[in-house]
């Protein structure tokens, strides 16, 4: 059994962009931990959802385990920091916000999970977040450090495949026609990488709906009319069952940490 250690910045971005590695790591047997950065204090809550006086920062903590429980993930936990809140938004000047934090100091806390758990692969974000969220490309930045302090031997950066996504819509909008809503998906490199920059994949379609259930656990940020909540079920585990990821410096296939082999694969 190896363990796999999945770094975010907000609860429910385990779910858009690595809920089916999670889940295929937990079914093979191995151990899942979760580590979140913030509790996504300045998210923006489905209309209606919170009780009177309930804090949005402990309805998404709850919201963390409740993920958790259906991805077979066996430990979460929180490195204490606020939300950062979207580029350029004063909120990104805040001494105690994770885009504030002193990238060493970060680093630690979460070197000293990587070390408890003795992980064999950690995932982060690639160098821009996905998409310029202040918090997420300080994931990549702590995420990298922590890796190298802690020893960790597969550093994944899990990011969109651009080209694979745009190819995919154009396909279904071909095929379906108004059917399909497909959101409209930057081109300027603002937005996940080229083919061409990653690496390996996960194949999750398998635990396609596993991956949507975690995603209605975090009820305060999708809604049931989300649009991701609400595609038909082949064009889901088509769009959301593949993963992909950045690895600057993979493991020799013949000393590899059992995990990597059994989950990730090279996407060439």
């Amino acid at each position: 059994m190896g363990t796999l250690v999945s770094f975010h910045a907000h609860p429910d971005d385990e779910s858009i962009g690595t809920a089916g590695t999670l889940a295929k790591a937990a079914a093979l047997g191995h151990r899942v931990v979760l580590v979140f950065a913030t509790r996504g204090e300045l998210g923006e809550p489905v209309p209606g959802v919170l009780a009177d006086g309930e804090q949005l920062s402990v309805r998404r903590s709850a919201e963390c385990f409740a993920s958790a429980k259906e991805l077979g993930v066996a430990r979460v936990e929180f490195l204490g920091y606020v939300d950062s809140g979207m580029m350029g938004e004063a909120s990104n000047d805040a001494p105690y916000c994770f885009w504030q934090a002193p990238v060493e100091h970060a680093a630690k806390r979460l070197a000293l999970i990587c070390e408890e758990e003795e992980a064999d692969v950690l995932t982060t974000y690639d160098d821009n977040g996905g998409y310029g969220h202040p918090d997420h490309i300080q994931v990549h930045r702590v995420g990298a450090r922590a890796g190298e302090r802690a020893g960790v031997p597969v550093v994944a950066q899990n990011t969109t495949n651009r080209d694979w996504l745009i190819r995919g819509m154009k396909g279904l909008q071909k095929e379906r026609g108004s059917e399909i809503e497909i959101p409209e998906i930057p081109d300027d490199g603002s937005f996940g990488k080229p083919e061409s920059e990653i690496t390996h994949r996960v194949e999750a379609v398998e635990y396609a709906e596993t991956k949507r259930a975690s995603m209605r656990a975090h009820a305060s940020q999708m809604g049931p009319e989300h649009f991701m909540l609400t595609m038909p079920e082949p064009v889901f585990a088509m769009g959301l069952g593949t993963e992909f990821y950045i690895v600057d410096s993979p493991p020799n296939p013949a000393t590899a940490p059992e995990l990597w082999t059994e989950v990730f694969e090279p996407l060439r």
